[in-house]
C-alpha cells in the first residue's frame, strides 16, 4: 500500500470512529429514540385511492401530486359549495392539498381529526389489542381532542403510521411576514405537543415565536407554522446520520414554500435535524423565502453557507452548553451532515443563543435565542444580537426584496 492510500485507510478509520462517537453521544445525552417507527399507514392511502376515483360531473379530480398553482385553480374555478362537499368527502385528501384555501384544509382537517378520533376510541374498545396497543391509542385519543380544541388551524394532518401534523398561528391568508419551524428527530403525533416541557414540542414551539413576534412588532401582521409535516429519524440509528429522510422532508418543506397564499416573505426555523431538511431545501426555496435560520444544528449537508446555494440569509445559533457540539462534524459516505454551520469558516450570520438551555431550549421565552427569532420573523434584522457581541451578522443585511 503506497503512503497515500495508508493515510486515506487511517482517515476513513477515523471517520467512522467519529461515528461510532455521534450514535455513543446521542444515545447518552437526550436525543432519545421513540423505536420502532410504523411505515406508511392506511388511512392515507385509503383516502387518495378513494380521491383518484371520484368526479365532478363527469371530471376527474386532480392527482393531489399536482403543483400548488393548479390545485388552486381547480378549487377556484368549482367554487365554494363544491369545494366544501369536497373536503366532507375526502378530508385526508383536501386538508393535505398544497395550493387548496388555507381556511377549506382547516375545515377538512377538523372532520379528519374527528374521524381518527372515532378510530382510536374503536381500537380502545377491541379485546384483541395489546395493554401497549390500547396505551397508544388512548394517548393518540387525547392528542386528536386536543387539536380539535375551538381556534386550532391545522393545516396539515395524517394520522397514518406515527403521524405528521402542521398547525398555523395567526392569519395565514393575511400574513406579511410568515414563519416556518421545522423540528428534528422523533418527530410525531404524539410529540407534537407537550404539557411537560412545553417549548420543546413545534406546537409549544411556534406559540412560543408567534407571542414573540407579535411582542417584537405589534404592527406587523405575521403567521407562524409549526411544521411536523415530514416523516422525522425515530431515535438514534443510521435514519438519524443520514440524509434519506431529509431529503423527502425537503421535497414536502419545499412544496409548502411554494404554496403559501399571498406574497408574505418567508424565514425558515430549523431545529437539529429540522437544519438538515432546510439545508438539503435550500436550492430549491422559493424566492419569497429569505431566511433560513438552524439551532442546535448537526450540519447542513454543506461545507459551507454559499454551497447551499441559496439567495436566502443564512442564520446559525448554539447554547453553550448544548451536546451538539460535541458530535464530530464530518460527512462521509453519506454518514454525518457536515460542516458545523456555527463555525467561522462556514459563513452564516451567527447568533446569539443565551439563555437557552441545553439541547432543546432555543425557544423557551426570555431567551435570547427566541428573541434574535422572533426579530428575523419579522424582518427587524438591524436588532438582532450577534454571538460574543460581533456585529459582523448584521452586516450588508438588508437585500433588495427589504428595501
Amino acid at each position: 500500500m503506497t503512503p497515500f492510500d495508508s493515510s486515506s485507510a487511517l482517515n476513513v478509520w477515523r471517520a467512522l470512529l467519529a461515528l461510532a462517537v455521534v450514535f455513543v453521544l446521542l444515545a447518552t445525552t437526550g436525543w432519545t429514540a421513540v423505536r420502532h417507527q410504523r411505515g406508511p399507514g392506511e388511512p392515507k392511502e385509503a383516502a387518495i385511492a378513494a380521491w383518484d376515483k371520484a368526479r365532478i360531473g363527469t371530471h376527474a379530480l386532480p392527482d393531489p401530486d399536482s403543483p400548488p398553482a393548479r390545485l388552486a385553480g381547480f378549487f377556484a374555478s368549482i367554487g365554494k359549495r363544491k369545494a366544501a362537499e369536497l373536503a366532507e368527502r375526502h378530508p385526508l385528501v383536501v386538508g393535505n392539498l398544497n395550493g387548496a384555501p388555507v381556511t377549506l384544509r382547516y375545515r377538512a382537517n377538523r372532520i379528519a381529526l374527528a374521524q381518527a378520533r372515532q378510530v382510536e376510541a374503536w381500537r380502545m374498545d377491541d379485546p384483541r389489542l395489546s395493554a401497549d396497543g390500547r396505551s397508544e391509542a388512548v394517548r393518540r385519543m387525547h392528542r386528536f381532542e386536543s387539536m380539535l380544541r375551538p381556534g386550532r388551524q391545522i393545516l396539515a394532518f395524517d394520522p397514518s403510521g406515527k403521524g405528521r401534523a402542521a398547525e398555523v398561528f395567526g392569519d395565514l391568508d393575511h400574513a406579511r411576514r410568515v414563519s416556518v419551524i421545522v423540528p428534528g428527530v422523533d418527530t410525531n403525533l404524539l410529540t407534537f405537543e407537550k404539557t411537560t416541557r412545553k417549548y420543546t414540542a413545534p406546537v409549544g414551539m411556534g406559540q412560543s415565536l408567534y407571542d414573540a413576534e407579535r411582542a417584537a412588532s405589534p404592527a406587523t401582521r405575521t403567521a407562524v407554522i409549526a411544521w411536523a409535516d415530514y416523516t422525522s429519524p425515530a431515535g438514534v440509528g443510521l435514519d438519524a446520520s443520514t440524509g434519506r429522510l431529509a431529503v423527502t422532508g425537503a421535497e414536502r418543506l419545499v412544496a409548502l414554500a411554494g404554496s403559501l397564499p399571498g406574497s408574505a416573505r418567508v424565514s425558515l426555523f430549523c431545529h437539529s435535524y429540522g437544519s438538515v431538511v432546510c439545508g438539503v431545501a435550500a436550492r430549491e426555496l422559493p424566492g419569497r423565502v429569505g431566511d433560513v435560520a438552524v439551532a442546535a444544528s448537526p450540519g447542513m449537508r454543506a461545507q459551507s453557507a454559499a454551497q447551499l446555494d441559496t439567495d436566502a440569509r443564512v442564520w446559525a445559533m448554539r447554547d453553550s452548553d448544548d451536546w451538539i457540539q460535541d458530535v464530530p462534524n464530518l460527512e462521509v459516505g453519506g454518514l454525518g451532515h457536515g460542516a458545523d454551520p456555527v463555525a467561522p469558516d462556514f459563513g452564516a450570520r451567527v447568533l446569539s443563543a443565551a439563555g437557552a438551555v441545553g439541547h432543546a431550549g432555543y425557544f423557551e421565552p426570555g431567551t435570547e435565542s427566541l428573541s434574535n427569532f422572533a426579530q428575523i420573523g419579522v424582518g427587524s434584522y438591524d436588532t438582532v444580537t450577534c454571538a460574543d457581541g460581533d456585529a459582523d451578522c448584521r452586516s450588508g443585511i438588508y437585500g433588495a426584496a427589504d428595501l
